[in-house]
């Protein structure tokens, strides 16, 4: 194993020890879509039909489970990764890790992996529990294409996540917009409702130029008992994939590891009480 490598599977693993020492983030990472689920089924009942990804009927459980373990996927990724950067970055550890003879790029591809690490397994319970507890249908046959869209969409939004975190001058504004774009996001996606059918157009248009719609989209088809093998749906795919190529951009040329003018990190407050 390289030394590259080595590093990269100890930062890896440092950054998991990081996520399961924040309690809170583990939360609204992987037991409050767990929570979301049972409620939804508890309360619409299994027996309801919901507009399955390609117009077909399918049960509450099995218009959820997809949904919401993208929406967990969404939390993992591109919440965690924009909050975490933006506030390492306004306390000074960003700079610090800079000044160390640890690659940069090692520290952030070891912050992405982690994530999506965790976004794998809060995706996995997901899908498990809505198996185990509300038989909802898997076809072996299908789990490619559930795998390459977990792929695909978790880069996406781990790519956005570093992205809104370059956008971002502090990390509360980093949370603010963090929650206040995937929330809106996953209403007009039918990750928390069904909208049906018939949407109105301008909530369809808006949706439709988001990536969290054709990531549930992908990945309920995958799921959807009605849906042909292997069930790959490669033009919402390819809307991810560019939207990942617009985060990277963004990301290139926002991203920065030095503590931004009028953050409020310990750091930022440190040099003003030395300068003054």
């Amino acid at each position: 194993m390289s030394r590259n490598l080595r590093l990269l599977v100890h930062q890896v693993r440092a950054q998991n020890r990081f996520f399961w020492r924040v309690p809170v983030g583990a939360f609204f990472t992987l037991i409050l879509p767990i929570i979301m689920l049972v409620l939804f089924v508890a309360l619409f009942g299994n027996d309801v039909d919901f507009d399955g990804p390609t117009g077909s009927s399918v049960s509450a459980a099995q218009f959820y489970t997809p949904a919401l373990a993208v929406f967990a996927v969404g939390s993992a990724t591109y919440t965690n990764i924009a909050i975490n950067l933006s506030t390492r970055r306004e306390d000074g550890i960003l700079r610090r890790v800079r000044g160390t003879p640890l690659p940069p790029w090692v520290y952030m591809a070891g912050a992405i992996l982690s994530a999506v690490w965790i976004a794998l397994v809060s995706a996995t319970i997901m899908v498990l529990l809505g198996v185990v507890a509300y038989d909802v249908n898997i076809e072996l046959a299908k789990v490619p294409a559930m795998i390459l869209t977990f792929a695909v969409g978790s880069a996406t939004f781990a790519t956005l996540g570093v992205a809104l975190a370059g956008v971002a001058r502090s990390a509360s504004s980093a949370s603010a917009l963090a929650n206040a774009t995937i929330l809106p996001m996953a209403f007009i996606s039918n990750i928390f409702i069904d909208l049906g059918s018939d949407p109105p157009a301008w909530l369809r248009v808006a949706a439709d130029l988001l990536p969290l719609k054709h990531f549930g989209v992908a990945f309920s088809e995958a799921m959807n008992p009605w849906s042909d093998a292997p069930a790959f749906v490669w033009d919402r795919l390819g809307v991810m994939a560019l939207w990942l190529v617009f985060g990277a951009l963004i990301a290139s040329w926002r991203f920065r590891w030095d503590p931004l003018p009028g953050s409020t990190g310990r750091s930022t407050r440190r040099a003003r009480r030395v300068d003054a």
